[in-house]
């Protein structure tokens, strides 16, 4: 697998950076800031006035309060950069509609019917979709057990079996790193590299 090369005169003209940092409270609870802003690198007319380069289209924050079943107790955002002010920045509480959902049970379709379209903001409604994932992350090995060794004492896998294609319980990932859940597979298997090659 490899990138397709890069043009040797290509020239950055805008950069769209999300960072997600989740914190252990010390309570049983956890935070998790989600920020995502916009940069260009040109000066930019915007809303009547010019946004100047490197100067933020949009600079917003999500924080969520979870606890170890990751269940949301709060949420909330706040806009400091963004095209429209005084507007952009007017979606009130919208974003605490996101307590009462679990980030691991139907939540990005939750998330779209609460703060789809004019309900919300349409980049913060878009950031929330990395969530799941980051959480998890965040978790593994401290409140998910994700070794062989702690799921071989329960009847139970490591959570993250069968939830991508390098640890589905018939690949060598999980016959090599998890064999107690490794099954072989039923049928022939096709290549990831050539969907044409079917191997026995």
């Amino acid at each position: 697998m490899a990138l397709p090369p890069a043009a040797p005169q290509r020239q950055l003209k805008h950069r769209r950076s999300i960072d997600v940092a989740v914190y252990a409270r010390g309570d049983g609870l956890w935070e998790v800031d989600a920020r995502l802003t916009d940069v260009k690198t040109r000066d930019y007319p915007l809303a009547g006035s010019v946004r100047l380069a490197g100067e933020p289209v949009h600079d917003m924050t999500l924080r969520l309060v979870v606890n170890e079943q990751l269940d949301i107790l709060e949420a909330g955002a706040i806009t400091e950069g963004m095209p429209y002010p005084g507007h952009c920045d007017a979606h009130g509480h919208a974003y605490a509609r996101l307590v009462g959902l679990n980030l691991f049970k139907n939540f990005r379709q939750a998330v779209k019917e609460r703060l789809g379209g004019i309900q919300g903001c349409t980049h913060l409604t878009e950031m929330t979709q990395v969530l799941p994932t980051a959480v998890i992350q965040a978790f593994a090995g401290e409140v998910l057990d994700t070794q062989e060794s702690g799921a071989a004492a329960s009847d139970n896998p490591p959570f993250q079996l069968d939830r991508c294609h390098a640890l589905r319980s018939d690949g060598e990932a999980v016959r090599l790193f998890y064999p107690r859940w490794y099954r072989p597979p039923a049928g022939p298997v096709i290549s990831v590299d050539d969907p044409e090659r079917v191997t026995p």
